[in-house]
């Protein structure tokens, strides 16, 4: 389920219903992914699609330079077989830094960089991008609902509005998650732009979604250890606490009430 949350250039907005949110501008949708929260995880599938989408549409414009290609066979990512990460890096052409000279990619090689000098990186967009912050500043809401980079990404794929301006020789589109509304990248999505190799219809919303997930696997690879570190952190601490409240309580048994 969407709910779909106006954001404007200011750097605070009280909406209806007490929520309060600190907005970078433009208007960005909440979607409820799987990876969010503390029990959340990465769905394989989803990252295999999100790869396919950015390999097919994205990479044409935007690199990952700070990902290497052999995590893509990591666990809680993408999960592709090694062979298959292998015939992946192939289809890139690096320099090599002791010869010079071209070679095929491999998985010990990172992304290549984007094609354009204006089109950004994408390897750590998803944390880049905050689309949720407030009330006031205090990150209440990342709390709640995540950072919201993920969402940013995914409001911007979807958040164009048909409208084209021109000006100064170079065409804008209309996009109501980008903070002046205009932005200069064509839109890169349309209805069975890709064929998914798992069957899934490739509709605008489910490309722009699968995605923005592969993205914020990219900035943050390690998530689901961080989570179970996390986890047994807190267990650990929870046990601790029980344990010195209990040897506190025998250890002052004997003087308590005695004056």
């Amino acid at each position: 389920m969407l709910r779909k949350i106006a954001i404007t250039a200011a750097s605070v907005l009280a909406l209806s219903g007490g929520t309060v949110l600190a907005a970078e501008g433009g208007l960005v949708e909440d979607l409820a992914f799987s990876f969010e929260g503390p029990f959340g995880k990465f769905e394989e599938n989803q990252l295999q699609r999100g790869l396919q989408v950015y390999t097919e549409v994205c990479s044409a414009c935007h690199g990952m330079k700070l990902v290497p290609i052999r995590s893509l066979a990591d666990e809680g990512g993408p999960g592709l077989p090694e062979d298959q990460v292998r015939a992946y890096a192939a289809q890139f052409t690096v320099t090599d830094a002791e010869t010079g000279e071209d070679r095929p990619a491999t998985p010990s090689d990172h992304f290549p960089s984007s094609s354009l000098e204006n089109a950004p990186d994408l390897s750590l967009m998803a944390k880049a991008r905050a689309g949720f912050r407030g009330p006031y500043g205090t990150g209440i809401n990342q709390f709640f609902r995540g950072i919201g980079g993920p969402e940013y990404i995914y409001s911007l794929l979807t958040g164009y509005t048909g409208e084209e301006v021109e000006q100064a020789g170079t065409t804008f589109y209309g996009n109501h998650t980008f903070p002046s509304g205009l932005i200069a990248m064509t839109p890169p999505l349309s209805d069975e732009l890709i064929t998914y190799q798992d069957g899934t219809e490739a509709t605008v919303q489910q490309m722009a979604e699968d995605v923005s997930a592969f993205l914020m696997w990219a900035a943050e690879p390690k998530m689901m250890d961080r989570k179970k570190a996390g986890l047994v952190a807190v267990l650990f601490l929870s046990l601790i606490s029980v344990l010195l409240y209990l040897t506190n309580k025998r250890i002052w048994a004997p003087y308590k009430g005695k004056h």
